[in-house]
């Protein structure tokens, strides 16, 4: 008799950007007072993002490991840590002084000439050498005046291309008006990380809404990537929360809504 698959628990942490604009020690007493995993943290201009020992004081003082850091590819941090390719770097050196071994990033800008054209290469050699995975995140085309401008090379959606590990992001997805179900099935042990959230599929807005309040198929992604066949031996990365909270202002409104997609990830992981 065969033996049977084990389900993994898959670990669910709490993006920095979710809780913006508090910072990264807000972002650990959050995820810890709710009971998240980890946490994930975007590298932005603030300088306590980008200093390992800040993050590492703050990981031990509440108890919770980095699981994953996002590289300033942005645009609004185009002016962080130097060239497009430093970025990458530095993100993934950082990611090894803080024990995690994910770097989230966007895919290049067309108008970023060379970084653009050597950027699979520039992946596979950070990975290489350093042995944190660059996972390749998922964005959308943009929209203006019903015309479609090809803002990203070789496109806005890695799964068809060869990057070896991938973040799907569900917001993105539905600003794409794509279906995140199915590219999630289709890149299988490709999947490395997941920005969980949600959005309505309007071709323009980037809603990052809460999982459920939105039409993308989340529930059933969870459901599938928690299943021990999904890809080869089951999904191996991580599920971070990346809901956008900045405009609450009322005491315990970010809460409520990080407590509820944190409820939302561990029921359809099936983790209750």
């Amino acid at each position: 008799m065969s033996e049977q698959p084990v389900r993994r628990s898959i670990p669910v942490s709490l993006s920095s950007s979710s809780v913006y604009p508090l910072g990264v020690a807000e972002t650990f007493s959050m995820a810890e007072d709710l009971g998240y995993d980890g946490v994930e943290i975007m590298v932005t201009h603030r300088a306590e993002t980008q200093l390992a020992s800040v993050i590492n004081e703050c990981s031990w003082r509440f108890g919770l490991p980095v699981l994953a850091i996002h590289a300033p590819t942005l645009l609004l941090t185009q002016q962080v840590w130097g060239s497009a390719s430093d970025k990458l770097w530095k993100s993934a050196d950082l990611a090894k002084q803080v024990g995690c071994d994910v770097v989230v990033a966007h895919p290049p800008f067309r108008w970023q000439g060379n970084y653009a054209e050597r950027f699979p290469s520039l992946v596979e050699e950070i990975e290489e050498h350093t042995g944190v995975a660059i996972a390749v995140e998922n964005m959308y085309p943009w929209r203006a005046g019903g015309r479609e401008a090809a803002m990203y090379l070789p496109h806005w959606n890695p799964v068809p291309y060869g990057y070896r590990h991938v973040t799907w992001d569900f917001s993105h997805a539905a600003t794409a008006e794509d279906d995140s179900y199915e590219n999630v099935a289709a890149l299988g042990s490709r999947l490395r990380h997941v920005h969980l959230t949600d959005g309505w599929s309007n071709g323009f807005k980037d809603d990052h809404l809460v999982p459920g309040h939105g039409n993308q198929r989340v529930a059933e992604t969870l459901q599938l990537i928690s299943q021990p066949e999904f890809g080869e031996g089951g999904f191996q990365g991580g599920v971070a929360v990346e809901v956008s909270t900045r405009s609450k202002r009322k005491v315990g409104q970010r809460e409520q809504m990080l407590g509820e997609s944190l409820a939302f990830a561990r029921e359809y992981l099936g983790q209750v």
